[in-house]
């Protein structure tokens, strides 16, 4: 592997290198992401050739398995390649498992990334919301599978006991991503977050999305009483408050999802 680079996007965070030659061993991903006897990383991220976009963001969670997605590490992936690779642009095509993404660098040096329009129809998740540890939930997919439900108070829900019980339920046949949510005001929510194969982390961009989807969906389904809610309005941003930081959501004409947040480097290293 030789050279990396620790990025993290909310506190959500990753271990990325060049592997444009295809050399990484990929049996090291799970052992590099450990926080005690390697690296340390929610995830792996391998920037690689695509003949399709700017490059290919090549993406491990951390306990080895492929993700199909993930918003955080899109942004990453973006600071990563112009810091490194393509310096000067201010705007990248990334493929991933879920489709091509476009990225813009922003003034404010933020990242925004076109999500792609949300799925609530889908193979890996019930058609209909679903009650477990007696928690509402429903479900979308962002490119890959999320559950969202709303409480009162995160901070009174331990979602290193209960995610784990979620993503592995029965249910979903690819495991599911886990995001819990408290309102705070019609654009500000807190949000928890449980990832399919991280756990708990401090952020998730596709998770984000989700809620964010979710969000909409149920503002739709109320009709004229929808107008008490100034998320309605198109173009506007909100804020999802994660342990971590903040990430901002709003969607286009098209009914795209756009994340934009931070993508900061941390360090960079070698390893034998």
């Amino acid at each position: 592997m030789g050279e990396f680079y620790k990025y993290h996007g909310a506190g959500n965070d990753f271990i990325i290198t060049d592997n444009r030659d295809k050399s990484f061993d990929i049996k090291k991903v799970k052992t590099l992401c450990d926080r005690h006897f390697g690296i340390g990383a929610d995830g792996l991220i391998l920037v690689e050739p695509s003949e399709k976009a700017d490059c290919f963001m090549n993406y491990y969670n951390a306990d080895g398995g492929v993700a199909e997605m993930c918003g955080n590490g899109v942004r990453c992936t973006a600071g990563f390649f112009l810091d490194h690779i393509k310096p000067g642009e201010r705007e990248l095509s990334i493929d991933t498992r879920a489709g091509i993404k476009k990225v813009v660098h922003n003034q404010d040096d933020s990242f925004s990334v076109n999500m792609g329009i949300p799925v609530f129809s889908h193979t890996d998740f019930p058609k209909n919301s679903l009650t477990l540890e007696n928690i509402s939930l429903e479900f979308v997919s962002m490119g890959n599978p999320h559950a969202v439900g709303f409480v009162k108070d995160v901070s009174k829900i331990n979602i290193s006991q209960i995610g784990p019980k979620i993503e592995n339920d029965s249910h979903f046949p690819n495991k599911i991503n886990v995001e819990l949510v408290q309102k705070i005001s019609d654009n500000h929510f807190k949000v928890k977050v449980w990832e399919r194969g991280s756990g708990e982390t401090l952020a998730c961009g596709s998770g984000a999305c989700a809620v964010y989807a979710i969000l909409k969906k149920q503002i739709k389904s109320l009709g004229p009483a929808r107008n008490a809610f100034s998320i309605a309005d198109a173009g506007g941003e909100i804020t999802l408050e994660f342990p971590g930081g903040n990430l901002y959501l709003s969607e286009n004409k098209n009914g795209e999802i756009i994340l934009r947040g931070e993508a900061v480097s941390v360090f960079r290293g070698e390893i034998n």
